[in-house]
């Protein structure tokens, strides 16, 4: 049996005192360190994914890499990448061909390039399908919210990375304007020049309040460790597809703005009958869309590292859209910070914005 790995991380410190209840009872700083030192560990061995067009079956594991964000941002990059390959290593000694990157390991230095350098199996940070089934997720949304993307603005936050620039190539196209909003201003006004149709309405911005106060379609992946999407900044009738792990987008949003809809960006049905066997927080049978990837790639035999680096190959990301259709993966719905949104959910979200316009 075919068989990978993923690996996952902490978010944030509150992660940790989930886990160990002794960590509520210690100074914060001593159990840092307790993770800091703590080696790498298989949390759970995954069955039951089956391919819906082969009928092939796949085996995986989840590895823990016990880093919160935080340490991942302050310790040593040299220090940081060695804890994500002794992780790699881990899926290689537990017979996985391919290893996920995921949350904010596949975030780290040049995106799983230096990691790819030092494992003998390959890696994708998930990017790609993530990609894919953010875009398909917003446009599904604003279908529902009865919003035409030809008549609409886009702002993409984070737009210089790897997913933010993928997401604005596919989708602003599509769009009446788009917003690039990005920390540095001379590489998010470079990317304007990446687009193949020059008459394009585009402009960019580093203030995040700017990009967004005006969009109609927001995808944010800002990689930032605090939220930077808050509830005063957004439109009625906005929709907000938060890609980012951790989040971007305030849980405030969903207190405070009953005209906006929040969905998280890539939640995917696996096929099969699968045990994941570790939660995270997910009704059985969905997951992440960058730990789909992961899978899709394994039950098409496509070890290679297909989506690694600061630039994703926009072919890729139909590719990649192609082999999920092919075994069965498919967008689970929406989800509002893990809660699940039926019609009636958005249909309110639908005529409060209605309203709130009117004011």
């Amino acid at each position: 049996m075919e068989k990978f790995a993923f690996i996952l991380h902490p978010i944030s410190y509150q992660d940790l005192t989930r886990k160990y209840s002794w960590a509520n009872y210690l100074p914060s700083s001593l159990v840092l360190e307790y993770v800091k030192r703590k080696k790498p560990f298989i949390v759970s061995h995954i069955k039951g994914i089956k391919s819906t067009f082969t009928g092939e079956e796949i085996e995986g594991f989840f590895i823990a890499c016990p880093l919160i964000t935080q340490q991942m941002v302050d310790l040593p990059l040299p220090y940081v990448y060695n804890k994500i390959i002794e992780s790699g290593r881990l899926a290689q000694e537990a017979g996985a061909k391919i290893v996920g990157l995921g949350a904010f390991t596949s975030v780290v230095g040049d995106r799983g390039i230096t990691i790819k350098k030092h494992l003998d199996i390959d890696i994708t940070t998930g990017n790609s399908y993530t990609v894919a089934s953010a875009i398909e997720g917003t446009y599904e949304a604003l279908k529902l919210l009865e919003v035409e993307a030809e008549g609409a603005t886009l702002a993409v936050v984070g737009a210089t990375g790897s997913i933010g620039k993928a997401v604005a190539l596919l989708m602003a196209p599509s769009f009446k304007k788009t917003y690039l909003v990005g920390r540095n201003a001379d590489k998010t006004k470079a990317l304007i020049s990446s687009f193949q149709d020059r008459n394009l309405d585009i402009t960019y911005t580093t203030s995040i309040v700017e990009g967004v106060k005006e969009a109609d379609a927001i995808i944010t992946v800002s990689s930032a460790v605090e939220e930077v999407i808050h509830p005063e900044m957004l439109k009625p009738g906005s929709v907000v597809c938060d890609v980012a792990r951790p989040r971007d987008v305030s849980p405030k949003v969903a207190k405070a703005r009953n005209d906006v809809l929040v969905i998280e960006g890539g939640v995917v049905q696996v096929p099969g009958n699968p045990s994941f066997n570790f939660n995270f927080g997910f009704p059985p049978g969905l997951a992440y869309a960058c730990m789909s990837e992961t899978m899709i790639l394994t039950l098409e035999k496509r070890y290679d590292s297909f989506s690694i680096g600061k630039d994703l190959d926009i072919e890729k990301v139909k590719e990649i859209s192609g082999f999920a259709n092919k075994h069965g993966f498919k967008l689970a719905g929406f989800r509002c910070f893990e809660k699940v949104l039926n019609s009636s959910d958005i249909y309110k979200i639908k005529e409060n914005a209605i309203k709130n316009r009117r004011r």
